[in-house]
């Protein structure tokens, strides 16, 4: 039978995981053996109220903040000890339905050329980004991410579909430029060859920079919209939060650097010039540590 290992980080998010862990709990895995996998590393030491409640997941407790990209790899090798066919990325602000692993799993057996699968997923309800405007009916409807679109000359990354209504607009299988590392299930033999995550992206562009990896490896990224989700967004960081300015600023440069074409390149050097200046607080220090090479955790200490 093959096997899945499922990957949490639970950071300062007690609640969050234990209810993401719950919805777990009621997931379809017939055809598969599924493990999951936490690290805790917040402030508080959180792992025995984890494990009091859900016995059976490996849980383990590491002092230094490890970022998104340092905590998935920590747990991906602990995954590829494990001996796992696949390994499934969650966030643990998320509440999955039933059969998403089911569907995500036959389609990457069906599917050998695809490296990497990503679900629909929905703004939570009470979550979305501008709730004001949606007619109560529609909540829990709206789109999170329905696929990812990098736009080259600019270097901005973008979910397809973010904040429509679902009406069915997005309900063809499609290949994506970049999965979201909110849920995507990765295929092992793809991960032992690339490797997960670059820790020096810390959190923010380094599931766009892995989907690069991928797609340069020859293997596709699949959207598979059978397959869903729905998303607390921001459960742990905050959107417009000053450690979301640095990081998305100072991994932007680093993704431009490393992938954009020379023209861009240099547009993208004049603007960080510009927020060199007259950027906030933490979009300069963004900068200033990107030329510096201070990446990692960088600044944010």
């Amino acid at each position: 039978m093959k096997k899945i290992a499922i990957l949490i980080i639970n950071f300062n998010g007690l609640v969050q995981t234990l209810t993401c862990l719950q919805s777990l709990e009621k997931i379809k895995h017939e055809q598969f053996t599924v493990q999951i996998f936490v690290v805790d590393y917040g402030l508080e030491d959180q792992t025995q109220e984890i494990k009091a409640k859900f016995p059976d997941i490996q849980i383990y407790r590491e002092e230094k903040n490890l970022g998104f990209a340092g905590g998935n790899n920590f747990l991906g090798t602990k995954a590829l000890a494990w001996q796992a066919d696949y390994i499934l990325l969650l966030n643990n602000d998320t509440l999955v339905s039933p059969d998403f692993l089911q569907k995500l799993f036959n389609y990457l057996e069906k599917n050998p050329k695809v490296a990497a699968v990503c679900p629909k997923i929905y703004f939570a309800k009470g979550y979305e980004y501008h709730k004001n405007k949606y007619q109560d009916k529609d909540l829990g409807k709206v789109i999170w991410y329905a696929g990812g679109k990098i736009d080259w000359d600019n270097i901005y990354s973008s979910h397809r579909g973010v904040d429509e209504v679902d009406y069915g607009q997005f309900n063809e299988t499609n290949d994506t430029q970049f999965f979201s590392g909110c849920c995507v299930l990765l295929r092992t033999e793809v991960v032992q060859k690339i490797g997960l995550f670059n820790e020096k992206l810390f959190m923010y562009w380094e599931d766009v920079d892995l989907s690069m990896r991928i797609l340069k490896s020859g293997f596709a990224i699949k959207y598979y919209p059978q397959s869903y989700i729905f998303h607390k967004n921001a459960g742990s960081s905050g959107v417009g939060s000053s450690l979301h300015d640095y990081f998305l600023n100072r991994n932007r440069l680093y993704f431009a650097f490393k992938y954009a074409s020379l023209r861009t390149k240099l547009a993208i050097f004049r603007q960080s010039l510009v927020k060199l200046v007259n950027g906030s607080q933490w979009e300069r220090q963004a900068v200033k540590d990107f030329y510096l090479g201070n990446m990692g955790i960088g600044s944010w200490k």
